[in-house]
């Protein structure tokens, strides 16, 4: 019981500390907007009350890190286990970043994997204090057109910003990039370099480059990375956006954008981007240069996945094309853009699940399926549901409800499989599933009010 009252009470908020880091939080900011120098004094915000709010902000669910320890686990003890980090953050050599746990994750379709770094518990809630600290002072640096991980900035506020654009535009020439490995090939030399422009508090710089240079527990065996920040800690979203900040955003708003003879939009989401072009000539001066660009800061555009898409609105008389007709569509942020007729019959850029996104789904949900075979049908029922409630919340957009049905054609249809798997009596009648069914059906698509918001 105390163990338990213990963890519950760790979660509850105290007003007066929030505000206090509150306080400190707007304060870091103002500072950040006035001073242009390098900041040196930041580490000192961070106290008992700071790891408190980090702690708070932490999920709770996460997989473990290398020790095994829960966030349950570590609640226990909580004062005393924060206590002992902030001294051992603060003192310099007494603080060692733990190896990160490395799984691998299925990406795409399903052919290739993506390596995710797991960090401990631990060092979870130390890096969300320092990601508290520079989140304060790097939003007062960060372009708009970046949207990706940065606080009240979502993947559907980048839709939509692209989408007003390429209305407003008429369409034009759109530059599809791929970064290669971006979060394993991040240059430590220049991210530390990127850093000290704007931050040289001691603390600070010495805990990610702890980070930067923890090994990586794989299969029993560690090794430590020379270059790359591991998918999965919490300070790397934040690391990549400075990265790519120097890297792309600056360039192109500083040196690219006022250069060019028409009109342009960078759309960023941590390290996938497009550039919406009104000129075919200034795209492909970029399209031509970019590579150049990013091979300097030591990374690599993929040759195939990069490239020029004609994406100017088709003429007023002309048929409606195929949403996957050649060269016209691209992919972002698990949609495929296309234009498309309104109800009213006009020219409209319009998005569906991009089909990578939508196997992926089906495959996720069957192997749930699959693991959960022998589950009584209405915990199945309340669990496919949830799941396709959550898809909706993000592919719910107008003009994607052709798709949304799709999805639920073949949800039925794995039940089903997965029904008549469990009995010896073979498949299952469509009668008696389409009955199933009917007792308990599959929530109805849920749309969003505009293409995204």
């Amino acid at each position: 019981m105390e163990t338990q009252s213990s963890s519950d009470n760790a979660g509850a908020q105290d007003p007066g500390k929030v505000c206090n880091v509150s306080t400190k939080l707007d304060r870091i900011a103002g500072v950040a907007r006035r001073v242009r120098e390098p900041l040196t004094a930041l580490a000192h915000n961070i106290d008992i009350d700071w790891l408190e709010e980090a702690y708070r902000r932490t999920r709770k669910d996460g997989a473990v890190g290398v020790d095994g320890v829960t966030a349950a686990e570590y609640a226990a003890d909580l004062g005393r286990n924060l206590r002992s980090l902030l001294d051992r953050a603060k003192s310099g050599d007494h603080y060692r970043a733990p190896p990160v746990r490395r799984v691998h994750i299925p990406k795409g379709d399903g052919s290739k994997t993506r390596p995710i770094g797991i960090p401990t518990f631990e060092d979870k809630v130390l890096q969300r204090a320092v990601v508290m600290v520079l989140e304060a002072v790097y939003e007062q640096e960060f372009f708009e057109c970046s949207y990706g991980f940065r606080p009240g900035r979502s993947a559907h506020q980048a839709a939509q910003a692209l989408r007003d654009e390429t209305m407003a535009m008429g369409g034009g020439w759109l530059l599809e990039a791929d970064i290669e490995s971006f979060f394993d090939t991040v240059d430590h030399g220049h991210l530390r370099t990127f850093l000290h422009k704007r931050v040289r508090d001691g603390v600070l710089l010495r805990l990610i480059g702890k980070w930067l240079n923890a090994g990586v527990m794989e299969e029993g065996h560690e090794w430590r990375p020379e270059s790359g920040t591991p998918q999965g800690g919490v300070i790397s979203p934040l690391l990549a956006n400075v990265y790519l900040h120097e890297v792309l955003d600056t360039w192109y708003e500083q040196d690219v954008r006022p250069r060019l003879r028409g009109r342009s939009r960078l759309v960023r989401f941590a390290d996938d981007f497009v550039i919406l072009f009104e000129r075919e000539d200034d795209a492909r001066r970029v399209y031509d240069v970019l590579p150049k660009r990013f091979g300097k800061y030591g990374l690599r555009l993929h040759p195939e996945k990069t490239r020029l898409v004609d994406f100017r609105k088709p003429p007023n008389g002309g048929r409606p094309r195929p949403p996957d007709g050649g060269r016209r569509t691209f992919d972002l942020l698990g949609f495929t853009w296309y234009w498309g007729r309104s109800r009213q019959g006009a020219w409209v850029v319009k998005q569906k699940t991009a089909k990578t996104r939508f196997a992926r789904f089906l495959r996720n949900l069957g192997q749930w399926l699959w693991q959960h075979m022998h589950d009584p049908v209405r915990e199945q029922h309340k669990a496919i549901g949830q799941k396709l409630r959550g898809h909706d919340g993000y592919y719910g957009v107008v003009g994607n409800s052709r798709a949304l049905a799709r999805l639920r054609y073949w949800v039925e249809r794995l039940w089903r499989w997965t029904l008549s798997r469990r009995s010896s009596a073979g498949r299952m009648p469509w009668e008696r599933m389409r009955g199933l069914l009917r007792t308990f059906p599959l929530p109805r698509p849920r749309m969003r009010s505009r293409p995204a918001t």
